[in-house]
């Protein structure tokens, strides 16, 4: 397969973003074990399990998980201090529930299930990415 130069100019650029934002690895469905519910009792965005795929979100009484994927072109999310998110990669942002708030992203963020196992242990379902 012959690419131009335009397109490999491209691909190559996307693939430097890719590496420098630490590209998450494991894409396909998973399960990440997050903790105990005691391990998130204030408000905030969790990121210890963004290479896992999931940002973990307390506000109020919900805990919730958010891929930390942006759902332009699979870039690793960061979490900011005002508890949004922002794409590195092509300046995608999205608000503190995950729904776009600035492309090139048009897809909000999905959320994942939250479940306890047997041992009191919490668990995200992450769907493929």
């Amino acid at each position: 397969m012959k690419i131009s130069r335009r397109e490999f100019l491209i691909l190559t650029a996307g693939l430097a973003a890719g590496c420098q934002s630490g590209a998450v690895l494991e894409t396909g469905p998973h399960d990440v074990r997050i903790g105990r519910p005691d391990d998130y009792r204030t408000d905030g965005v969790y990121s210890r399990f963004r290479n896992r795929g999931v940002f973990i979100v307390r506000r109020g009484e919900k805990l919730f998980a958010l891929s930390s994927i942006c759902t332009h072109r699979n870039c690793k999310l960061t979490a900011e201090s005002d508890r949004t998110f922002y794409c590195p990669c092509h300046g995608s942002t999205f608000d503190a529930d995950g729904k776009v708030t600035l492309g090139p992203a048009k897809r909000d963020l999905p959320a994942f299930p939250i479940t306890t196992d047997d041992q009191g242990e919490l668990v995200v379902s992450v769907l493929g990415l």
